[in-house]
């Protein structure tokens, strides 16, 4: 959630920061705010709402150029989204300011200590604690310029205020007795260190700064960085030298860029075929063999593995359930899925032959990295799935598979899904080619038909144009229900999902089995119902969803079938036919899904919505 910019050297730091601010828009926020320092003062302004209202307060009022700056886009957690609780704050004094993502657990104590001692707190939020207290420590170590370092300065007063905070919380902050120095503190929320000639950069998204460089450093957890125009130093919260690992961000800005559509949505759902292949390259060995070179868990370690849970939430928990499916046929293994955010609070039976595997588009998902914390105090093993090179998850977890879907700017997940499922793939038939439950050329014929799998998606791109036509002729509906039977379960539920994000409509996937067991009382006269049809080659479950579509449409609901092309016995019972090409069973995921996610942006644009930014939500969720 929200975003975080800042910025020492030699340009005008305003345009910098409102710049890298707007490259943060699609992470959701609904204030944003800028401090300049200039001429020894700090110059701040917020305002809530879109990046917009900032903008134009900036032009009616501009601050002094300074070359030292920072910005926030804030999603509220504490105190309503209004310009009082917009970030920057700043302490009595005015001489520090702050911003922060995350949420800091003790910040009611800490006010309350500091409003006894005297300090006046101007908003609702816990990030203005963080001001006050860095105001009293800078008293206590000497707050001159150039005295950074573990000796003093703002960047001890920074390391001793983390001391004492709860929770989890990426803080910047800057201070007029060092006009050449930011500083950040990073505690399970995420920040990025971009590096530069003559000048260094901050954010909590490498898409901030990626217009100017793409060399960059990972922060660590519990670390300090103070940024200065000559150079970056990194230290834990005690002032010891950290260990950071540099790396280079293989995408450029161009990537970030809409392209030519009126979303990025659109965009991503566009890219869709290139980020399958993308996803496959390079998995199929000189021998013919799978190879995961990031897994980094041993082969005879993964012999060893007899139950699979799988972590997620949101879109990645319905990639997850699709994974039990591949996990449980291909490997043989017991598979659970679990959403993340109630994992490690039902004491889950974990042990170190169980493998936890942990799928999260970003990397930084905060429930996703407690349940892993949770089971590798188990002494589970971990393996990552992720899309984010140097984020949270894939340095936490013993293993790592990357998906190689390029940046996904919209919060409703679309390109991202489609290489995780790629990737659970890839999982369960590695996994049944270390137990031997596959043979190798079983493996390579299903990785081959997985690298087909791109042009089947770009064909389904091009016959949306009726799926458009008929989101638009709904626009007006208030509920639609998806139903789906094995693996078109969970893609029902990720069709019901998008619709909720995108149109704010009363959405529901259900399996198909179940509807008998109470939700075919919600059928009614022209009541939308979505079916995903498994392919004929399953002959029983198709026959049943046949006649799940049969039951309801006797009961007056309008049809929206999703079958494979030549599928003649459901033509009958359609209102509206879909046809996807056709594939294996488990891979049909890849394909049923895709005209989900154009009807529901499609009806989202009718109804006027912003498919990039859907109200109340973020892309990347940093707090539990």
């Amino acid at each position: 959630m929200c975003g975080i910019v800042g910025y020492v050297g030699g340009r005008p730091a305003l345009d910098v920061v409102v710049e890298g601010l707007a490259r943060l828009e699609y992470r959701g926020y609904d204030s944003a705010g800028v401090a300049v320092l200039a001429d020894g003062k700090l110059a701040t302004a917020k305002r809530a709402g879109k990046l917009v209202n900032l903008r134009g307060a900036l032009a009616e009022e501009p601050p002094p150029a300074g070359t030292l700056g920072m910005g926030h886009t804030r999603w509220a957690t504490h105190g309503p989204p209004n310009d009082r609780n917009a970030h920057p704050h700043v302490d009595c004094t005015g001489a520090v300011a702050v911003i922060h993502n995350g949420i800091i657990e003790n910040f009611a104590e800490l006010r309350a200590e500091l409003e006894d001692s005297g300090h006046g707190l101007a908003s609702d939020t816990d990030t203005e604690a963080v001001a006050h207290l860095l105001e009293d420590e800078l008293k206590a170590v000497g707050g001159l310029a150039g005295t950074g370092g573990a000796g003093g300065g703002l960047a001890e007063a920074m390391r001793r205020v983390c001391r004492r905070l709860d929770g989890a919380f990426t803080l910047v902050a800057m201070h007029t007795g060092d006009p050449d120095l930011v500083v950040g503190a990073r505690r399970n929320s995420p920040l990025v260190v971009g590096v530069g000639e003559g000048e260094n950069f901050l954010a909590s998204d490498v898409a901030a700064f990626i217009a100017h460089t793409r060399d960059a450093i990972e922060l660590g957890q519990d670390q300090v960085v103070e940024l200065r125009a000559g150079g970056v130093t990194i230290t834990d919260f005690e002032g010891r030298p950290a260990e950071v690992q540099e790396y280079h961000v293989d995408w450029d800005v161009s990537a970030a860029e809409k392209g030519g559509y009126d979303y990025f949505m659109l965009k991503e759902i566009a890219e869709q075929p290139r980020a399958v292949a993308d996803t496959l390259l390079g998995r199929i060995g000189a021998d013919g063999r799978l190879r995961l070179d990031e897994m980094r868990i041993p082969d005879r370690e993964l012999r060893e593995v007899d139950k699979i849970i799988i972590v997620a939430c949101g879109t990645s928990y319905h990639a997850g359930l699709i994974a039990k499916y591949a996990i449980e046929h291909w490997a043989g293994l017991p598979c659970e899925v679990e959403l993340a955010s109630e994992f490690r609070y039902r004491d889950p039976i974990l042990s170190p032959a169980t493998l936890v595997i942990a799928i999260s588009q970003s990397g930084e998902t905060m429930d996703a990295l407690m349940a892993v914390r949770h089971a590798r105090e188990q002494k589970a093993k971990l393996l990552g799935i992720c899309n984010v090179n140097g984020s949270t998850l894939p340095r936490e977890c013993d293993g790592v598979l990357y998906t190689h879907a390029g940046p996904e700017i919209a919060v409703a997940s679309t390109k991202a899904f489609l290489t995780q499922l790629v990737a659970v793939y890839l999982i369960a038939l590695y996994i049944a080619q270390v137990r031997g439950t596959k043979w190798g050329d079983e493996v390579f014929a299903m990785v081959q038909l997985l690298e087909r799998m791109p042009e089947k998606v770009a064909k389904v791109l091009e016959t949306m144009e009726p799926v458009r036509e008929l989101a638009r002729s709904l626009a007006g509906e208030r509920c639609v229900l998806f139903l789906g039977r094995h693996v078109g379960f969970p893609v029902a539920l990720e069709g019901a999902l998008k619709l909720k994000e995108l149109a704010y409509m009363h959405a529901e996937g259900f399996a198909a089995g179940e509807l008998k067991h109470g939700p075919i009382a919600l059928i009614e006269e022209g009541l939308p119902v979505v079916v995903i049809v498994p392919p004929r080659a399953r002959d029983v479950l198709h026959d049943k969803i046949v006649s799940n579509i049969q039951e309801i449409r006797a009961r007056g609901a309008r049809t929206i079938v999703i079958a494979e092309d030549g599928d003649e016995s459901v033509v009958p019972y359609a209102d509206t036919l879909i046809g996807v090409p056709a594939v294996p069973t488990l891979l049909q995921p890849l394909v049923t899904t895709v005209p989900l996610q154009v009807f529901a942006c499609e009806l989202a644009t009718a109804k006027g919505h912003d498919v990039d930014q859907p109200r109340n939500l973020a892309k990347s969720v940093t707090v539990e």
